[in-house]
């Protein structure tokens, strides 16, 4: 084989798939180049701790200041800023490249981050704490994270029942449980999101706020799961007053913070690690095959008919997934400028990455489910040697599983696109505020006479709690 068709690993060259599968005509020179110079880091620093944080649940914080040595913490931060600037499509390539040839941990790590960095980047232009925090991201390896989940709202992320802010004097009163969030205890800063002040029963009135460390309690060393071992997530609580300019964007912008910059990242970066943990398990299980012969037969494991029908219909698969992914991130490219956060100064409601909701959701089910099939053909593979630690594929499976778990999961994310492929965008109804009338009307059809007036007998009481007008009783007319 060539040497130019292979990536260089150490060395050597690349133990695994080589260029002639990569999709390399989406990116750009320099891209191509970045991703060589972060290859050789994940052969140096970030795989060898992928092995030790899996069997210690150590935090890789080598990885993550080796990624700030190579300024992608700042990925997306404006030019402008200090940062790269870099479009959609090279996001993708940088996650997937990381959890590729380096640690899926790290990958996850690096994409709870860059979203919490573009909640920040999307109302940047007016606020210069954000600026400055934003401009000292990769010097000062300013690694943070996305505290959105909810403990009573389970996958549905978007949903902050348990939390709540007020103004105060010195700015604002920030109370946030969540149930999950990456990088606990260690993340240099938090956004999370909560209800917004002078909150009303509409929950999708939210607003965004900035917290560091001192103002969070970060539950660290709780996580103990199948894989993902060196995330390190975990339960944080916040009870904190913070100063003014912490509030990002400004009182109930959070939905709109979800739609155009949190939501459209982090689907890319879903796509990007898990279709890079898809390509990881391709790898090992092409190593193994590749090398390891049956004497009786003189024949390697890959020479088999059936290792063969594994391998070419995963990778296909695999492949699909990926050039999904990348025309998505392009497609996104396209209506950005490149991947543009300063359009948001001269217009604040512009919504070009919303626009593309729809598109971003299948992207997360299929690398999920590219990864979770790739990696367990992989093992039947490599048979009694993979299922042992050495091969590495039996780690590979245990962190593909979490693609498919992680909010929205995938039975979430695909009931979200049937109900708006079936009934339109409408249908979806983020924050459960449509009456589902045709359930409505088949559960009241099921109640007998008294059932019907106590039900009633309730409605009429929570009507007159609301506007403070009596009720007659129900058997009392106007006549009498």
């Amino acid at each position: 084989m060539p040497e130019a068709l292979t990536h260089q690993w150490g060395d050597a060259p690349y133990f695994g798939l080589n260029r002639e599968w990569e999709p390399e005509w989406f990116l750009t020179s320099e891209q191509r180049a970045l991703q060589e110079e972060l290859i050789a880091v994940c052969e140096r620093v970030i795989r060898p701790h992928a092995i030790i944080g899996d069997r210690t649940g150590a935090y890789p914080q080598a990885s993550v200041e080796a990624l700030a040595e190579l300024r992608v913490l700042g990925a997306v931060v404006p030019k402008r800023f200090g940062g790269r600037g870099e479009s959609n499509v090279g996001i993708l390539m940088l996650t997937e490249t990381i959890a590729r040839y380096g640690c899926p941990s790290t990958a996850v790590i690096f994409m709870m981050h860059m979203v919490a960095v573009a909640g920040l980047v999307f109302r940047a232009h007016d606020n210069p704490h954000v600026q400055d925090l934003l401009s000292r991201i990769d010097s000062e390896c300013l690694v943070g994270t996305a505290s959105y989940t909810d403990p009573e709202t389970g996958g549905h992320f978007w949903y902050p029942k348990t939390s709540s802010a007020e103004r105060v004097e010195a700015g604002w009163h920030v109370r946030k449980q969540a149930a999950w969030t990456t990088s606990c205890g260690y993340a240099r800063w938090y956004l999370t999101q909560t209800t917004s002040p002078d909150f009303s029963g509409d929950y999708s009135d939210l607003s965004v706020f900035l917290l560091y460390p001192d103002e969070v309690d970060a539950q660290t060393g709780r996580w103990d799961a199948l894989g993902m071992h060196a995330n390190q997530s975990g339960p944080v609580e916040i009870d904190a007053t913070i100063p003014a300019d912490r509030i990002i964007g400004g009182p109930g912008d959070g939905a709109a913070s979800n739609d155009e910059a949190i939501d459209p990242l982090a689907f890319v970066q879903y796509a990007g690690a898990y279709n890079g943990v898809a390509m990881a398990a391709l790898d090992l299980g092409k190593q193994h095959a590749t090398r390891r012969a049956h004497a009786q037969y003189g024949r390697t494991i890959a020479d088999y008919a059936t290792t063969q029908d594994s391998f070419g219909e995963c990778l296909a698969n695999v492949l699909a997934s990926r050039l999904y992914a990348y025309s998505f991130a392009r497609e996104l490219d396209a209506r950005t400028d490149g991947g543009s956060w300063e359009m948001y100064a001269a217009d604040p409601d512009a919504r070009p990455r919303a626009s593309l909701t729809q598109w971003s959701l299948p992207a997360k089910v299929l690398a999920a489910k590219a990864a979770w099939d790739a990696s367990d053909r992989m093992l039947q593979v490599c048979g009694g040697r993979g299922y042992g630690r050495g091969l590495e594929i039996e780690r590979v499976l245990r962190d593909a599983k979490a693609g498919w778990i992680m909010a929205p999961s995938n039975e979430v994310t695909r009931i979200l696109v049937g109900k708006w492929a079936l009934f339109g965008a409408d249908a979806v109804d983020w924050w459960n505020q449509h009456v589902d009338r045709p359930a409505l009307e088949n559960e009241l059809g099921k109640l007998d006479v008294e059932g019907k007036r106590e039900l009633a007998a309730r409605l009429l009481a929570d009507i007159a709690a609301s506007d403070g007008a009596p009720v007659a009783p129900l058997n009392q007319t106007e006549d009498d």
